[in-house]
């Protein structure tokens, strides 16, 4: 099968983050080589240098949040590009942490308040209703990019407690490695990231995890692997390699022993460069909060999925839900044909073509519902069983429907897009 690889030699580049698993796992127990391919892993600091490098050509490929790809086929923040997307590397995985000191604020308001994500929310809009009287700056939350799960998934828990977004506080880009110190300096008082970034900032009792992404929206999509529409063109046999790569290193990290063993590959410095008992607690779903134990409501197994539940597949309703949030932000027109460019960027078609060859099984449509199961559910049969996807907020997400539910979201479905909003 290497015998047919169009080129062998690949530099693919990465986040020091938990769900870099894959990539570094792939790498280190030797699937990519099983497969004829040689290839170089590149640390990167933030996602718009991910996003450049693989733009220019010197990255093969990456580790990328779910949003970007989107973005970059719509020139969101850079000239446009198609990338593409034919593997989803996790679900969840994320976490809400708030500074020490706002949660003591928040404590000294409802003696409650961290008991509940909704609660928590509604709390801190009594507060920041008691600061902007007293003419007090906004406070100041970090996110990892505009079009990140992280980003979305903040405004919508805000938005939960009758927050705005927009209005009541400022949203700011901060690089993952860089959150711990941003909420040390008093700079953000609070933070939505991806592992080891959470658990670290406790240890260090700078701050408390207050829940996971899991909470706000049951194994919702994170990373992707993605590259360029061009390189996959270009490279057919190479990518699908790539993929089957990539799917043998999700489907070893499923198992709790193999993650506790990819513990002490993580930690090294050229991958996340992080002591083992913090990347332990990520990857075996146990994260210290700061104060009470991680509530049941958090399903402590499942706040990052690599495998089960068909976690790889590339679902085009995943894409929907990025666009939808997209127009919410104003970062694209309202307008646009969200089903073509979810077609164009979201390849379950090739996926299925990987997944076939390792006996993987795979879903038979390409988008579902979001939003309607609380707990585990079967779909086409008994063996392909998917993970709870409900929201916080028990809403309910149609992808043939994506214009409702952009409406309901207050966004008109014609105006100028405020590009100076959300800048990329």
């Amino acid at each position: 099968m290497s015998e047919r690889l169009e080129k062998r030699e690949l530099t693919l580049g990465f986040v020091a983050l938990l769900d870099c698993a894959p990539l570094v796992i792939a790498q280190e127990l030797g699937f990519f080589e099983q497969e004829g391919l040689q290839v170089s892993l590149s640390r990167e600091s933030s996602w718009a240098n991910v996003r450049d490098k693989v733009s220019y050509g010197l990255l093969d490929g990456a580790h990328m949040l779910a949003g970007m790809p989107i973005a970059a086929t719509l020139g969101l923040g850079a000239p446009a590009l198609p990338m593409l997307t034919a593997l989803s590397l996790n679900l969840g995985g994320n976490a809400i942490t708030l500074s020490e000191q706002l949660c003591q604020r928040l404590l000294q308001t409802d003696p409650n308040a961290l008991q509940q994500p909704v609660t928590t929310s509604r709390v801190l809009a009594q507060v920041i209703a008691e600061a902007r009287a007293t003419a007090k700056k906004p406070m100041r939350f970090g996110m990892v990019f505009p079009v990140s799960s992280h980003h979305y998934l903040l405004r919508y828990w805000l938005r939960s407690g009758g927050i705005d977004p927009d209005r009541d506080v400022n949203i700011v880009v901060v690089p993952p490695a860089q959150m711990v110190s941003h909420l040390e300096a008093g700079i953000i008082q609070g933070y939505c990231v991806g592992e080891p970034w959470n658990t670290l900032a406790v240890a260090e009792g700078l701050g408390r995890l207050l829940m996971t992404s899991h909470a706000i929206w049951n194994n919702h999509p994170e990373k992707v692997f993605a590259v360029t529409r061009q390189w996959a063109e270009r490279h057919p046999q190479t990518h699908q390699a790539l993929l089957r790569s990539l799917l043998k290193a999700c489907r070893w990290l499923d198992s709790t022993e193999n993650r506790l063993a990819a513990v002490h590959i993580l930690e090294k410095g050229r991958y996340v460069n992080t002591p083992a008992e913090i990347l332990r607690a990520g990857l075996t779903g146990r994260w210290p909060t700061g104060s009470e134990p991680i509530t049941t409501s958090q399903a402590a197994d499942d706040v990052l999925v690599f495998h089960r539940y068909a976690a790889n597949f590339p679902w085009r309703s995943h894409a929907l839900w990025f666009m939808a949030q997209m127009a919410a932000c104003r970062q694209i027109e309202p307008d646009l044909d969200f089903s073509a460019l979810a077609a164009q960027v979201y390849r379950p078609d090739l996926y299925r073509q990987a997944a076939r060859t390792l006996g993987v099984v795979c879903p038979a449509v390409d988008s579902k519902v979001e939003g309607e199961h609380r707990t585990g559910w079967h779909c086409q049969n008994a063996s392909l069983t998917l993970g709870a996807d409900r929201f916080l907020d028990d809403a309910r997400f149609d992808p043939a429907a994506v214009r409702d539910y952009i409406q309901c979201q207050h966004v008109p479905l014609s105006r100028p897009t405020q590009h100076g909003e959300q800048p990329l």
